[in-house]
């Protein structure tokens, strides 16, 4: 579910429909789920068994905490207004759980976080990494965007520190750039699991050609390869031209008993794709359409009729409920939902056996397989960056969705 350069809230690829926001949901407290002892805490001001940082250079921008190890958290502030609210969102959310970890002395408070504004650009990203570094930064927290990620993760291991970005794109994660967001592979496997469980065999798939319809489109062929399933059909268009085709070309295909599932990942133009279905006579339910993450908490999808019945993965909603509740009391309006995220790895980054360990943020311990329970459930870190997250599958009820399949309680 990403807001970086793959995709932006409010932006379809088509014109034909308008996109709506989308959503993440979460867990409620992150703690270790290792039974091998990692613990969050207690802690303590004094930096614990971490290396004597000496001396250090004065630290600019909004910070919180006041713990010894230094972390900084770069996010748009400034420059293209959807970023910079979810940037805000975010800082916004550190904060709180910040304010968590300083009311509660079982966790020590470990970390002083400098939250450094990135605008909207690469080049802003790699300065705000860069003056992290010069200022004794143990570990980066974000940037949002892909690209951002990638400028920013050279110049962290240029210095031999680790970044956890907030992109949901995977071809920028590598080792010691990891990526704290739902991925798109991760999401098809879930569906594709589910749909192979009850029964489901021929499936095909509608992607927009776009950048990251194609990243879509390359996670779908990956986890039926990876599930032993067979894709029927795979299509794409550019226009709404284009998709009327394919649907025209898929119905016979879904009337005939060829194809009983049909994955629809793209948000914006989902209702579209599944209107046109009906109106081609394919009623609702007639085929189990399948979505994203991105459909998640998207009034346009949870008020089209003709997606009723349909799926998409998510996480667990209990920690975003629980944090929005918080956010409003304190800030007069409901958070992003990307506030998670930042929310999850500021707690992490303040982990004792994390923060104070010899090395402060040990690639062993972030990449442990029994992984973290955060806002947004249970997840974890893989060597090569990326993350896997345990996701519920929910089903489209109209205004709404309801689950269908829990998720699991460990990876």
């Amino acid at each position: 579910m990403g807001i970086s350069n793959e995709r932006r809230p409010g932006r379809g690829v088509l014109g034909f429909i308008k996109a709506a926001g989308l959503g993440l949901a979460t867990a409620l407290l992150l703690s270790a789920c290792s039974p091998g002892g990692f613990s969050f805490g207690p802690g303590n001001g004094g930096g614990g068994g971490g290396p004597d940082q000496g001396p250090q250079t004065l630290m600019t921008g909004k910070t919180l905490g006041t713990g010894p190890v230094r972390v900084a958290l770069l996010l748009p502030l400034s420059g293209d207004p959807s970023l910079t609210a979810v940037g805000t969102s975010m800082a916004n959310s550190a904060e709180l759980a910040m304010a968590f970890v300083q009311a509660n002395p079982n966790l020590g408070d470990n970390i002083t976080i400098s939250i450094k504004d990135t605008g909207a650009t690469a080049a802003g990203a790699a300065q705000a990494a860069t003056q992290a570094v010069s200022e004794g930064a143990s570990l980066i927290l974000g940037p949002l965007r892909a690209d951002q990620v990638t400028a920013a993760g050279q110049v962290a291991k240029a210095a031999g520190i680790s970044v956890i970005g907030f992109s949901n794109n995977s071809g920028v994660a590598s080792p010691g750039v990891f990526l704290l967001n739902v991925l798109p592979e991760i999401e098809v496997k879930r569906s594709m699991s589910y749909v192979q469980k009850v029964g489901k065999r021929a499936i095909a798939g509608i992607f927009p050609s776009t950048d990251f319809g194609r990243i879509q489109e390359g996670a779908f062929r990956q986890a039926m390869s990876e599930l032993g399933m067979n894709a029927v059909a795979v299509y794409s268009f550019k226009t709404e031209a284009e998709a009327r085709t394919v649907v025209t070309q898929v119905i016979p295909l879904l009337q005939s008993g060829q194809i009983d599932t049909l994955f629809i990942p793209d948000r914006a133009t989902a209702p579209s794709i599944a209107n046109l279905l009906q109106e081609g006579g394919i009623a609702a339910g007639g085929v189990q359409l399948v979505g994203s993450g991105d459909w998640n908490g998207d009034p346009s999808i949870a008020n089209t009729t003709s997606l009723a019945g349909a799926i998409f993965p998510a996480p667990d909603q209990t920690g975003l409920n629980a944090l929005t509740t918080e956010y409003q009391a304190r800030f007069g309006t409901a958070p992003h939902p990307f506030a998670t995220l930042a929310y999850t790895a500021t707690i992490l980054a303040n982990a004792k056996s994390l923060a104070n360990g010899t090395p402060r943020y040990d690639r062993g311990l972030l990449t442990a397989a029994a992984g973290f329970n955060g806002r947004d459930g249970v997840f974890r870190f893989l060597p090569d960056g990326r993350s896997e997250f345990a996701l519920s599958i929910r089903q489209v009820s109209i205004g709404g969705s309801l689950v269908a399949e829990e998720a699991p309680k460990k990876l």
